[in-house]
């Protein structure tokens, strides 16, 4: 297990160094100069080119990078542009507002997902397989920003049952929660279903059934956890893109997290703080992926002895 994890450990450097790079070139090089923005209008050209000296922005590309990767290795991120703040202090109360939003979007994804993938597989071609089937295409085709409003509108607006955006008290994670895990719903259930199918046709499940055990047991004990590791990978994956895609969700309900401000600070220029989201954001997405292979040693050694 230990030279498996030292394996994925040092696939992951490469990774975070090359996101690192491409996120740095995209901000440099796409239009707009924060230290205009930091002027104001009325600023002269003096004083957006002494803006833009203290900020350290007049030097070289290559040296702007080199100095955010070597202060970044030391967990310096630089300040905010826009207020100053150091840039950690500025994200990590909105990361940890997502990293909760996602792991409640994800648990509800998993438990209904699988429920209803379990379901449809074992009552194939009935009413229950040809409804999980229709539900799954309406929560990969429907659009995020679509979904919400609609809750919105009728659980907060029409029946007033829950709030309407904000993050005050549980009931404000309902609405996002479900808006952001629709889509990992209807994938991990038709994942679940295809390879429980898939594992249902396997000889020791037809062993099983002749030695006579009960249909449930065959089911549970034989047939679903070995159709878990595909549904592992795929559940592993949503939660690293919920976290990276909740942007529209967050910007529906008004929810402070990561992926609003980021989308704030790309607007704004905020070349720390959009550097180090997403930086931060890949890092959670190679320690999922990690956690993902972790459990895959867990569901089946074969795997982590290769």
């Amino acid at each position: 297990m230990l030279p498996f994890l030292s394996t994925r450990l040092l696939q992951a450097i490469p990774v975070l160094f090359g996101v690192s790079l491409a996120v740095f070139l995209m901000i440099h090089l796409i239009p707009g100069d924060p230290a205009a923005l930091i002027a104001g209008a009325d600023a002269t050209r003096a004083d957006v080119e002494n803006v833009r000296h203290a900020l350290g922005l007049d030097r070289p590309l290559p040296a702007q990078y080199a100095a955010f990767v070597g202060k970044a290795l030391t967990g310096d991120f630089g300040n905010s542009f826009r207020t100053g703040r150091p840039v950690l202090d500025e994200i990590m109360p909105r990361y940890a507002n997502t990293v909760v939003l996602g792991a409640i979007a994800v648990a509800i994804a998993i438990l209904i997902g699988m429920a209803s993938g379990i379901v449809s597989a074992v009552r194939r071609h009935t009413i229950f397989d040809n409804a999980a089937l229709l539900l799954s295409l309406a929560g990969v085709s429907m659009p995020t920003f679509f979904l919400g409003l609609l809750l919105m509108l009728i659980f907060s607006v029409w029946l007033g049952w829950l709030p309407l955006s904000g993050k005050d008290t549980w009931l404000h994670y309902i609405l996002p929660a479900i808006t952001l895990s629709t889509a990992s719903i209807a994938i991990i259930s038709r994942v679940m279903h295809a390879s429980l199918i898939e594992v249902l046709s396997e000889d020791y499940v037809r062993t099983a059934r002749a030695k006579g055990q009960r249909e449930a047991l065959v089911i549970w004990r034989h047939a679903v956890r070995n159709a878990l590791i595909p549904v592992v990978t795929v559940a592993g994956l949503q939660l690293g893109y919920l976290l990276g895609g909740a942007v529209v969700t967050e910007t529906v309900f008004a929810w402070p997290g990561l992926g609003r401000l980021l989308v704030q600070s790309i607007l704004a220029r905020d070349f720390p703080v959009v550097q180090a989201s997403v930086l931060l954001l890949a890092t959670t997405f190679v320690v999922i992926n990690l956690l993902t292979d972790l459990i895959y040693g867990l569901l089946d050694p074969r795997i982590s002895a290769r």
